[in-house]
């Protein structure tokens, strides 16, 4: 992918740490609360706090100014964050939605089970929020602990409207904590979100300023050779990708915010020496995965996505737009650093847990770029390694090296060493077209028409997933720029930037929902969704086909589904599927955790279970706004 010659915004630049008193313009209305520091007695950190079982949500616009610059922010009751809302499990709630914008909007809750009718998603299940009209939501909870919700009309999400959802258990609460504080981090550009999807349009890396550079290149010549080193930086130029393509947006453009206060502004939460804190974290972000950690102390993560996990001791964790974790710490010292880097590398949000307001500690340097390595690229063809370094094959006499994990005529690259990829197929499957062998177009992705079906000795076929890669025909287009052939299975791989960084960071594979899953039943079925882009198009879609050209998935009422997803991008999705809990197993087919967010590696492929127990249409988006917007979405109907 070329890149154009422009130079950073250094104004811009200069307010990465926003400024120290950023947030909602005070004295303008009754109505309008800036996220502040958390009091002694706060339970749930920094937003107005609201409870009970009936609930007034007013939309407006109201001024914000995060770096200097003044901007018009979409507000619920004048906040960002949007007020906490804290409910009880069992009780039936009653909200109002009052619109008081000139454009149609509304409320999604995030990872709530709830009727289709509630849920929030325009075109969908309702109509949507008209301007100067009211809504009301009415649902019973049937489940606690930390939820958030948020917009689902326009880029109004990106423009502050988020809010964290606390669901307290009817029963004694299991996770013994002395305090709690909510910590909801987001991102805020102070461009038109519909212009910065215009530029990523135009050219998808423009806001990435990480481009290989000399030094890495003689860094790579030092590591790996000469030889190795020219081929690496050839098989990138050759596939116009970039190796640090790790977001779409950086500091560039976002400041990144704590529970609506920038870096500068040091969002407080107070604790006293000896207490047990539980910190409730919440990825409200539009387009950005965080590193958090808080130097000096361990993390307890007790709870993912807002159900209760066996514990477990972590330095660090990973968390994409739509998923939540809740910690426990015991902290010692007066102050510690709440730190969240974003992957990318170029800006972080930050906070202080302390003993009393006006304290800080130190902020540790944001990690050093770490670039996707051909484990990110191509999958398992490096048996598992992290570093790619393929033995046996000669990159620079190659070109691309051999890839035979990868299927390069997707990526328009035809006859390379004189090997057309396209006419042989798909790697890992020499010689073979998978659509002349009947794989051809699966929009509905029903693999169960496909020999998959649980009838007699087939349904032993179905005790652990599938190995067997499936390229729909509609992924041979222009709509897509790669394709993996030979994913990575593993679930124990942090991540890039994680790798290797001398603390214990979170992985999918260490989390464990207890009691089993809530169906015992084995999978009926298997669905094979690919998760697919290109980058120069800035489009991006499951199998190939954008939102708006494709059909929906369909399920039967009560049936048990296994869903493969298989990522043939170079970027972690957050995968979201609503009204209905994804239970993540492992390659051999156990169940290990229950989440509604599903964060998915480049070049990996992971599955789930799914119990269609919830009538009517849902969504299933990646929960970066601008991959969701550009087409990675699909609706889901139960019947």
């Amino acid at each position: 992918m070329t890149h154009s010659n422009r130079m950073p915004d250094l104004p811009r630049r200069r307010f990465v740490q926003g400024l120290a008193a950023g947030g909602v313009a005070l004295g303008l209305s009754p109505l309008l609360t800036p996220a502040r520091a958390a009091s002694p007695g706060t339970l749930t950190g920094s937003a107005p706090v609201l409870t009970g079982t009936e609930f007034e949500l007013v939309i407006d616009e109201s001024p914000v100014n995060f770096t200097g610059k003044r901007r018009m922010a979409t507000t619920i009751n004048g906040s960002i964050p949007a007020p906490t809302l804290r409910m009880r499990e069992g009780d039936e709630v009653t909200i109002r939605v009052v619109n008081k914008l000139k454009e149609p909007t509304s409320i999604h809750w995030h990872g709530i089970i709830l009727p289709y009718e509630m849920d929030g998603v325009p075109g969908i299940s309702f109509a949507g929020i008209a301007p100067g009209e009211t809504f009301t939501y009415r649902f019973r909870l049937e489940q606690s602990g930390t939820y958030w919700y948020h917009s689902h009309s326009g880029m109004q999400e990106l423009t502050g409207m988020y809010g964290a959802l606390i669901i307290d258990p009817a029963e004694a609460e299991p996770i013994i904590a002395d305090r709690e504080h909510v910590v909801l981090l987001s991102d805020w550009t102070d461009e038109n979100p519909m212009r910065v999807l215009a530029k990523l349009k135009n050219q998808g890396d423009f806001y990435n300023f990480n481009q290989p550079t000399v030094s890495d290149f003689f860094r790579d010549v030092s590591g790996e050779g000469l030889g190795a080193a020219i081929g690496k930086r050839q098989m990138w130029n050759q596939m116009r990708m970039s190796p640090t393509d790790l977001a779409d947006l950086s500091a560039e453009t976002l400041t990144y915010l704590m529970n609506g206060t920038t870096p500068a502004g040091n969002w407080t939460a107070l604790f006293k020496p000896g207490e047990r804190v539980r910190l409730r974290f919440i990825n409200g972000a539009g387009n950005t995965f965080y590193d958090v950690r808080i130097p000096g102390l361990k993390l307890t993560v007790v709870q993912a996505d807002g159900l209760n996990v066996e514990p477990v001791d972590v330095d660090e964790f990973r968390f994409g737009p739509g998923e939540t974790y809740d910690v426990i710490v015991e902290p010692t010292a007066e102050a510690y650093t709440l730190f969240a880097q974003a992957m990318d590398r170029t800006g972080y949000a930050r906070g202080t847990l302390a003993t009393r307001e006006g304290l800080s500690a130190a902020v540790p340097p944001i990690d050093p770029v770490q670039q996707l390595t051909m484990a990110d690229m191509m999958g398992a063809m490096d048996h598992g390694a992290h570093g790619g370094a393929m033995a046996g094959m000669d990159h620079a006499a190659m070109g691309h090296g051999n890839m035979a994990g990868m299927d390069h005529g997707a990526m328009g690259h035809g006859n390379m060493a004189g090997m057309d990829h396209a006419a042989m197929g798909h790697g890992n499957m020499a010689g073979m077209d998978h659509a002349a062998m009947g794989h051809g177009n699966m929009a509905g992705m029903d693999h169960a028409a496909m020999g998959h079906g649980m009838h007699g000795a087939m349904a032993s076929s179905l005790a652990r997933p599938s190995q067997t890669v499936r390229h729909a025909s509609t992924e041979y287009g222009p709509s897509v720029d790669m394709r993996v052939d030979m994913p990575r299975t593993n679930l124990d791989d942090p991540g890039v930037g994680l790798r290797d960084n001398g603390r214990r960071v979170l992985t999918l594979a260490d989390l464990r929902t207890p009691g089993g899953p809530l169906d015992p039943r084995p999978a009926e079925r298997e669905i094979e969704l690919h998760l697919t882009g290109n980058m120069e198009r800035y489009t991006w879609s499951f199998d190939g086909v954008e939102f708006g050209n494709s059909t929906p998935i369909h399920l039967s009422y009560g049936e048990r589904v296994r869903i493969i997803l298989h990522n043939d991008t170079m970027m972690t999705h957050p995968m979201h599927l609503h009204g209905m809990w994804s239970e993540l197993e492992s390659p051999e087919g156990d169940f290990l955790v229950r989440r509604h967010t599903i964060p998915v590696q480049p070049a990996q492929r992971i599955s789930f279970l799914v119990t269609a127990d919830a009538l009517g249409r849902w969504a299933w988006h990646c929960h970066l706004m601008f991959h969701m917007d550009a087409g990675m979405f699909r609706m889901v109907v139960v019947s």
